[in-house]
């Protein structure tokens, strides 16, 4: 897949350290250029806001994920996040660095996965990414500006934030 894309993306794949995520970092790119090609727009070199989180200058507004489960890309002309995860267990310190005292009542697996994807595709979509963990136990997504739509399929979960 390396010839292609582009410079910059072969550049960011061959930093993972696993095959697996160099595979992850350049099938995403592939899929967002299929979605992008089929709105008619180009796709153009990364750049990346303070924290990280990539954006083309000329749009549209994207956002990418992968887990060892499956890769998620999303493309829209308003700010848009998505994050996928593989259904996971989280000790009870994690839990409590990144979930509200509300959130971790009756908390299992899939609920915290489930928690732990709206969190970070609204902080994506927000254009800053995850500064830390406790940033997520502020975010309340009842009360987010964005639309959350979080979709289970087999061992993974995935949420998607837009407007």
């Amino acid at each position: 897949m390396l010839p292609m894309v582009s410079a910059q993306r072969s550049e960011q794949a061959l930093r993972y350290k696993h095959t697996h995520g160099k595979y992850c970092c350049l099938k995403s790119w592939l899929m967002l250029k299929e979605l992008i090609d089929k709105r008619q727009q180009t796709i153009s070199d990364f750049k990346y806001y303070e924290h990280g989180k990539p954006f083309m200058e000329s749009g549209p507004y994207f956002s990418i994920s992968h887990c060892k489960e499956g890769i998620a890309v999303a493309v829209d002309d308003t700010p848009i996040g998505i994050d996928i995860e593989g259904i996971r267990h989280a000790d009870k310190e994690l839990i409590a660095r990144t979930m509200n005292k509300e959130e971790q009542e009756g908390m299992d697996e899939r609920k915290f996965t489930r928690l732990w994807t709206q969190k970070e595709a609204i902080v994506k979509a927000e254009g800053v990414g995850i500064v830390s963990f406790e940033q997520l136990r502020e975010i309340r997504c009842q009360n987010s500006e964005f639309r959350i739509q979080t979709i289970e399929k087999e061992k993974y979960i995935y949420s998607i934030a837009h407007k």
